[in-house]
């Protein structure tokens, strides 16, 4: 009897003991640390301004042209004897390009010339001729006078008399007729000697000469070939008349064309090969379309750039004043650059005068009432920037003075 008591009553009181240990425990336990929401601070780097008056240049990428460029055609049609210039060589004023087969441009001359001859000797004949038919008109006017005078005696009759008068009329027309060929002959040797001329300057033209000093672009025939008139043989331009063509913004053109106006010529300078060549902005286009105007930048007459080369040139603009130079990563939406004030950041709408290189940096030049010396800028490009972030600088924001930026 006791056992089966002892065997409900040892479960329960385990379990009060399990229950009583428990509440202790729960009611002894530590309680955590209340938690804190901390907003996210990024790191990023900065830059102290100073604007000064600065100079900016424009980047400008264009292919090398030539405006003057020259086509030397066959001036008739004939076999090419030889070519004696290559594609790139350098020719002087009056040195020889090409030759035509002479036996293709002389039987022309000859056969103009016999034409003229000819024409001589009709006109000589029909001057011999003139004096016969003048004799043989005198002749037939005095054979109808005589059959008039018998026949107003009554001693000849009408049928004489109008074969006299039929034969004067015919020699009337005869001697007309050679008058009228004598005073057309000036004019058909004329005709003739003009045909001569052009024949022989053809035939001068067999031989091509450059025009003046240049550079040959294009070789189009080899010898032997077959030409047609005015086919084209090769192109050349002048080496001292080489051009950039680029596109200038809208804003920038205005700027360049207001500096061309006034007398001066913005100067350029262009890469290529490893090499620097000297360009003078000699004109902007009188069209313009949505990327902006044509500016047309000569370069200097020493170049060896080959025409249709893709360069790129900096442009010196004129002086801006109160302007600050930054990298490209503070431009934010191309508008905008955002100030630190009080760990956070503030936009700024920005004007964009240009660029500028500072040692082997390219550097950007904006200008905007905010940016005030002093300020300090962002220069990490952060997608996610919006005004009031919290920022924090990861070094000493570097100080941008006139001098360094003009270095």
């Amino acid at each position: 009897m006791n056992r089966m008591k002892l065997k409900i009553i040892l479960p329960l009181l385990i379990l009060a003991i399990a229950v009583l240990g428990f509440m202790v425990l729960k009611a002894t336990r530590s309680k955590p640390a209340p938690l804190v929401t901390q907003e996210r601070v990024w790191h990023v780097d900065t830059q102290n301004i100073t604007p000064a008056s600065l100079q900016p240049s424009l980047i400008m990428s264009g292919k090398i042209e030539a405006p003057d460029r020259v086509r030397i055609a066959a001036p008739v049609s004939g076999r090419v004897l030889q070519v004696l210039v290559r594609d790139g060589e350098s020719v002087q004023a009056g040195q020889a390009l090409a030759k035509l087969d002479a036996r293709d441009l002389q039987p022309r001359v000859a056969q103009i010339k016999a034409d003229i001859e000819r024409e001589n000797i009709n006109l000589a004949n029909d001057r011999a001729a003139l004096k016969h038919e003048q004799q043989m008109e005198q002749l037939a006017l005095n054979s109808l006078q005589r059959n008039e005078s018998i026949q107003a005696q009554k001693l000849g009759s009408q049928a004489a008399t109008d074969t006299a008068r039929e034969q004067l009329a015919r020699s009337k027309l005869a001697v007309l007729q050679r008058q009228q060929a004598i005073a057309e002959a000036p004019a058909r040797l004329a005709q003739l000697k003009s045909k001569l001329d052009e024949a022989q300057r053809d035939a001068e033209r067999g031989t091509m000469n450059a025009p003046f000093a240049a550079r040959i672009a294009s070789v189009e025939v080899a010898a032997g070939d077959q030409v047609s008139p005015g086919q084209t043989l090769l192109t050349l331009y002048p080496a001292d008349a080489l051009f950039l063509r680029a596109k200038v913004p809208a804003p920038q053109a205005e700027v360049l064309r207001t500096a061309l106006q006034s007398g001066s010529k913005p100067q350029a300078s262009i890469t290529y090969n490893q090499q620097v060549i000297p360009a003078t902005l000699e004109r902007l286009s009188g069209e313009a379309d949505a990327r902006g105007v044509d500016a047309l930048l000569k370069l200097d007459k020493n170049s060896s750039i080959p025409s249709g080369s893709l360069v790129t040139a900096q442009l010196a603009l004129p002086a801006q004043d109160n302007v600050v130079a930054l990298p490209y990563s503070a431009l934010h939406g191309g508008t905008r650059v955002y100030l630190l004030q009080d760990g956070r950041l503030h936009g700024v709408d920005i004007e964009h005068v240009g660029d500028i290189q500072q040692g082997q940096q390219h550097l950007i030049l904006l200008r905007a009432a905010e940016l005030t010396p002093g300020a300090i800028v962002m220069t990490t490009h952060l997608p996610n920037a919006i005004e009031g972030l919290p920022v924090s600088p990861l070094k000493a924001a570097v100080q941008n003075t006139p001098a360094e930026a003009r270095s």
